[in-house]
């Protein structure tokens, strides 16, 4: 039976209600995957021109609805059109060290440079949008994200302790860049989205990368005003970050958010996430990527269906993936698995 995918399902989990059908979340699932599991291979499109770009969108929307999902995950990250940047991912410091860097930065241009670069892939996707689904994402990277792709963690933390007013304007900045983009992009794309979603990995196993109280001052206050543009525009709002932020989430919780991604049973196991969380907000994911990587895919089914099916009755809002995302280490047998799974468990309330 050809699936039939109702955003509707995933927008209950949103609102933190038991929807009547699992939904299925991931927050990115990689290329190469895609065209292993298909058996027709079109990440190349990507690099194409108009005309492959559109058609590879379309094919990336298709996998989503054969693997079963009701959303389609995407965004446009910011830190992809930053000058200079990329101190995220390297070794090195990045394009803004001192006040007179800070001072210097085009700033002002990056709202338009960001709708050049990210609006022909949104109005692709409109064109090619399955019937009954819609997206999850937006405008990708958050305000911790942007802070280290422009400056480099090692180097934010000498700026915080020789010049901490600077380490402050710096966030400031970064908020009010995100709050320009979104509110460009929500009344024209907040049509095509379930909900939105920013990614901002402000932890590791053990803690936060920042101290926590500098979270609560510096960070989480910009997603007060994001997370309210976004409330604006009549979207809920998923928080995606990876790491031991207990500390924090309380605060993330009185910013407004209304989901929380990215689990580890390393940290802690999805059940206890519920039992913090769960009367108060929307948890998605549920199955340790580790475990997709580790585990033979028979046992990844019986535990994605005896574990799914317990965090879907103890959960209010609830849709099921991995706890991170599907990169490309991860085999595709173990990823299917958990797809099948999902599919068991559906079966077996329907």
């Amino acid at each position: 039976m050809t699936w039939q995918p109702d955003y509707r399902h995933f927008a209950e989990v949103m609102r933190n209600r038991r929807p009547a059908r699992l939904p299925l979340y991931e927050h990115m699932v990689n290329p190469g995957s895609m065209d292993q599991i298909t058996g027709r291979p079109f990440a190349a499109l990507a690099r194409g021109d108009e005309a492959d770009r559109r058609e590879y969108l379309r094919r990336y929307c298709e996998f989503f609805r054969e693997m079963t999902y009701d959303t389609v995950s995407i965004e446009c990250g910011v830190n992809g059109i930053l000058p200079g940047g990329g101190a995220l991912m390297g070794e090195r410091p990045g394009p803004i060290q001192n006040r007179a860097d800070f001072l210097a930065y085009p700033w002002d241009d990056l709202p338009r440079i960001y709708r050049e670069r990210a609006y022909p892939v949104f109005d692709r996707l409109r064109a090619v949008m399955p019937p009954g689904m819609k997206a999850v994402g937006g405008v990708g990277n958050g305000v911790f994200e942007i802070s280290e792709d422009l400056v480099g963690f090692q180097w934010l933390c000498f700026m915080q302790a020789d010049d901490p007013e600077l380490f402050a304007d710096l966030y400031g900045k970064i908020g009010d860049l995100l709050l320009a983009i979104w509110r460009d992009f929500l009344p024209r794309y907040g049509d095509l989205f379930a909900a939105c979603r920013i990614g901002d990995d402000l932890g590791y196993k053990t803690g936060t990368l920042l101290a926590p109280d500098t979270v609560r001052r510096l960070v989480i206050p910009q997603y007060h005003r994001l997370v309210a543009a976004v409330h604006g525009a009549g979207k809920p709002y998923l928080q995606h970050s990876c790491g031991r932020i207990f500390e924090v989430m309380d605060d993330w919780i009185a910013a407004g958010i209304d989901a929380k991604h990215s689990n580890e049973d390393a940290i802690a196991p999805f059940d206890e996430w519920i039992a913090r969380y769960g009367d108060r907000i929307a948890l998605v994911g549920g199955v340790d990527t580790d475990r997709l990587c580790r585990m033979d895919p028979a046992d990844i089914v019986a535990f994605t269906v005896e574990n799914g099916t317990r965090y879907r009755r103890q959960a209010r809002g609830f849709a099921l993936g991995s706890g991170n995302s599907i990169p490309e280490y991860v085999p595709v047998a173990g990823y299917l698995a958990m797809i099948e799974g999902a599919r068991r468990i559906r079966a077996g309330e329907g």
